[in-house]
C-alpha cells in the first residue's frame, strides 16, 4: 500500500475529480485524517469483486448484522403493528 497515493481530507476534497479519474483508470487512493487512513477509493470493479468473494466465502452468514438499525428496538411490535394495518 506504500505505492498507493494518499490524500488528506482537505486535499482529497480539492482533488476529487483527479481521485475519481485515477479510480476509473484502475488505481486506488487512500484518504487520511490526521495522518491516519480513514477511507480508500478503489475502482468499482475491484470493489464488486471483493464483495462477491466475501459473499461466496461467508455465504449467508456474511450478511449477518448488515440490517442492523433498519428496525427499531421493538422490531416484533413494529411487525405486529404492520400486520394489524393489513387486516
Amino acid at each position: 500500500m506504500s505505492d498507493t497515493p494518499q490524500y488528506g481530507l482537505e486535499q482529497a476534497r480539492a482533488q476529487l475529480p483527479l481521485i475519481a479519474s485515477e479510480a476509473v483508470a484502475g488505481y486506488s487512493s487512500v484518504i487520511t485524517r490526521h495522518g491516519k487512513p480513514v477511507a480508500v477509493v478503489v475502482p468499482v470493479e475491484q470493489w464488486r469483486d471483493q464483495q462477491i468473494r466475501a459473499l461466496k466465502q461467508g455465504g449467508v452468514l456474511a450478511l449477518r448484522g448488515s440490517g442492523r438499525g433498519l428496525w427499531p428496538e421493538g422490531a416484533a411490535s413494529a411487525v405486529s403493528q404492520l400486520r394489524d394495518e393489513w387486516v
